[in-house]
């Protein structure tokens, strides 16, 4: 006896889909991401590797261009490691004289303005470089190019005057207190790191002072 063939015709069973399936557009996206990536680790590895590596031809024609991509963000120093670490916190303060419109002048208080730039920093998963550098460096640079009795050392004397001052006239304001700021004086406070308790090491952690003198501003320095 024959049977039906459609008795015995089976319907055969589709795939399950294994996934979700992207678009065109979407898979153009991705490899344009993952291309753009690529090519910016590729550059990232080739300046900072130019930066740190000895001099050569290529560093040497493009040194413009690799100091502007390393400095600030990608800046490196020995402060970090032997033989001689940085073991000092030095904080940065500031006060202004003040005339009121009655002609009478003003001496306000300090500022610690690198306690501005803690906090600016603090808890912030991406701070800053502006708060963790420009005060720090802009003093830095001041007392590498004078002495203790505040004189020029060199040619750029004058140039690290003018860069820390207008830094912290810009913080201070051209107006405080109801009065136009006339001028500005900066003081460093200087707190040596306390060593570990494992460590038989001796420190006084007496904090040092340095006050500058007193410097007059113009409106070109808030500018």
């Amino acid at each position: 006896m024959e049977s039906d063939p459609e008795e015995t015709k089976k319907e055969v069973p589709s795939e399950p889909p294994t996934g979700r399936e992207w678009s065109l557009g979407a898979r153009i996206a991705i490899a344009a991401t993952v291309a753009a990536v690529c090519v910016g680790v590729g550059i990232h590895l080739a300046m900072v590797f130019l930066h740190v590596a000895p001099s050569n031809t290529i560093s040497k024609k493009n040194s413009t261009l690799i100091d502007h991509y390393a400095f600030p963000e990608f800046e490196q120093n020995w402060k970090l490691f032997a033989p001689n670490p940085l073991q000092q916190n030095i904080a940065v303060h500031a006060r202004v004289q003040v005339r009121l419109p009655s002609g009478q002048r003003l001496t306000t208080g300090w500022v610690n303005l690198t306690g501005q730039d803690t906090k600016a920093i603090k808890h912030n998963p991406s701070p800053s470089h502006i708060d963790q550098n420009m005060l720090r460096r802009a003093f830095e640079f001041y007392t590498n190019s004078h002495d203790q009795q505040d004189k020029s050392l060199g040619n750029r004397g004058s140039i690290s005057r003018e860069y820390v001052l207008r830094i912290a006239a810009h913080r201070m304001g051209p107006e405080l207190n109801g009065g136009k700021v006339q001028k500005i004086q900066l003081r460093s406070v200087a707190t040596p790191v306390a060593p570990p308790k494992w460590s038989n090491e001796n420190i006084n952690t007496h904090p040092t002072t340095r006050v500058l003198p007193w410097w007059s501003l113009t409106e070109r320095d808030f500018r």
